[in-house]
């Protein structure tokens, strides 16, 4: 059987990192709903700032692996580029899933509305458009290489929306706050930025969990696909000499 499961270094590196994202998460809940103060404008509202932006740099993150990984594939052609690409493809399409709906959760209490076509909510919505259109072309491309292939120009070119969506509250008027990286140390209190460097950290680290596993489903997979294909060549053959 050709079909493998993962090596016991990807399972043991694997769930070293499920432990410390859960730790890590658990305490980065912590601070942000206990030990971080309420927000003097916002209130408790705010506090969803705490997984709302973790989530949006784990997806920005894992497009950027997209974007990498899209190109080694082009260059090298090489599978196993395609199945990261494929794999982190798929963790920032449901992240950004993710922070669409955490911030219509958060927007509903401040802006009175659940949605509105600011700069950086509508970029946001074209990044998830872009990557559902990668794994259509996926589905529907029929031979492996080729959707390979055409999602990994689809990808490199999705990527570029992420610096779009990023300058966005810069480079247009818009009702959503400006970038945290730009604010942190100035305008916020020492337990806030505690509270989202911690959380940070165990979304990263989630992601990196989330990777090990699905690129092994992936692997897998393809390890399947292969399998099949000399099994069926195997018959044609058994045909032909019959």
């Amino acid at each position: 059987m050709i079909v493998k499961g993962k090596s016991s270094w990807a399972s043991g590196v694997g769930l070293v990192l499920g432990l410390l994202s859960a730790i890590t998460m658990a305490i980065g809940m912590y601070l942000g709903l206990v030990y971080a103060p309420e927000d003097a404008i916002q209130g408790n509202a705010q506090r969803i700032f705490y997984i709302h932006v973790p989530m949006a740099w784990v997806a920005f993150l894992a497009f950027g692996v997209v974007f990498l990984a899209a190109i080694m594939y082009l260059w090298k052609r090489a599978l196993i580029w395609d199945q990261i690409a494929r794999s982190s493809a798929e963790i920032g399409l449901v992240f950004t899933t993710l922070v669409l709906v955490t911030g219509s959760f958060w927007g509903r209490p401040i802006w009175g509305t659940w949605w509105t076509w600011d700069a950086r909510l509508t970029t946001t919505l074209l990044l998830w458009f872009i990557f559902l259109g990668y794994f259509m072309i996926r589905a529907y491309a029929g031979d492996r290489g080729r959707a390979a292939t055409y999602s990994a120009v689809i990808g490199i070119i999705g990527f570029f929306d992420v610096p779009i969506i990023y300058l966005s509250v810069d480079w247009w008027r818009t009702l959503h706050p400006q970038a945290v990286i730009s604010v942190t140390s100035a305008n916020m209190p020492g337990q806030m930025v505690v509270a989202l460097m911690v959380c940070l950290l165990a979304f990263t680290l989630f992601y990196l969990y989330l990777m090990i596993q699905k690129l092994g489903i992936e692997r897998m997979k393809d390890q399947l696909i292969d399998y099949q294909y000399a099994l069926s060549e195997r018959e044609a053959e058994g045909v032909t000499t019959a």
